[in-house]
């Protein structure tokens, strides 16, 4: 059976792609997400005309929830590498990364753990007041493993960083643009305007000076391949371990992965939950 479709792509012109993505009532990632994100970035990387690419969401509330906590680990264990030579979780960040295109992320929602990540592995990121951030897996006992430790410190600072990191708590959007989470904030009945007239802004300039430009902002910011695929390899041995399932457990038993339980308050959530259990 093919799965369904999660990445929309609404071709406002030539130059210009705006990408919405929809899997499930808080817009989980999953295997499917890792395959069709590669099947994207390849488009994006053969397109001669392309210049910008929004990525947004729709779903009230959530840009990009987190890593699906029931998806196949075997699934995603035996996937093949992608063209870094790296697995195609990490893959997928990295090529996105230094995709020959402008990547500018609407953000209206949640994007915590994995949905940071992809954030994250974007260049430019506007957030609306309804946005709320974060790497949270240090609650559940596992390393994040899609390239934060090695992008956040760049972008923050390493204090800042670790705070967030280690503290595992959500970021209001406020706060995330203050520490340079985000790029800026605007309010939430304006970004949609906004993101659109500088995503066209980006379109009607020469392709080859815009990725000329970031092609050597690149070289100056961007973590070394090593540097996110080691965050995997320590992800996959952290992940999941049988000590911390009856928490995970806990955490679906108050609506983990709902869009009207825990998931909404999930970073606070947490902090409050292991911090009764210690």
């Amino acid at each position: 059976m093919t799965a369904a479709e999660q990445f929309h792509i609404d071709i406002v012109s030539s130059a210009y792609w705006r990408v919405t993505f929809d899997n499930g009532p808080v817009n989980l990632i999953d295997p499917d997400t890792v395959e069709q994100l590669a099947g994207l970035v390849d488009l994006m990387e053969a397109d001669p005309d392309l210049a910008v690419v929004v990525f947004r969401s729709e779903k009230p509330g959530f840009f990009m929830a987190h890593w699906d906590f029931l998806s196949d680990s075997a699934r995603v264990a035996a996937m093949e590498p992608g063209p870094t030579g790296m697995h195609p979780y990490v893959d997928n960040f990295v090529r996105l990364s230094r995709v020959p295109v402008a990547t500018i992320t609407e953000l209206r929602g949640r994007a915590r753990g994995a949905g940071s990540e992809f954030a994250l592995a974007t260049d430019i990121r506007f957030a609306s007041e309804k946005a709320v951030l974060g790497q949270f897996e240090v609650g559940v006992g596992a390393v994040p493993g899609g390239g934060p430790m090695a992008r956040l410190g760049r972008l923050v600072g390493r204090g800042r960083a670790l705070e967030i990191l280690l503290g595992g708590d959500d970021i209001p959007a406020a706060r995330a643009a203050e520490y340079g989470y985000v790029n800026r904030l605007v309010p939430d009945d304006e970004i949609e305007e906004f993101t659109d007239a500088f995503a066209r802004r980006i379109a009607a300039f020469d392709k080859i000076a815009i990725t000329g430009i970031k092609r050597l902002v690149d070289v100056a910011t961007l973590p070394d391949d090593q540097e996110s695929a080691a965050g995997l390899k320590v992800y996959f041995a952290t992940a999941g371990r049988p000590q911390h399932r009856p928490f995970t457990e806990l955490l679906f038993s108050k609506g983990l992965q709902q869009p009207d339980g825990i998931e909404v308050d999930l970073g606070v959530e947490l902090g409050t939950l292991r911090t009764a259990r210690a």
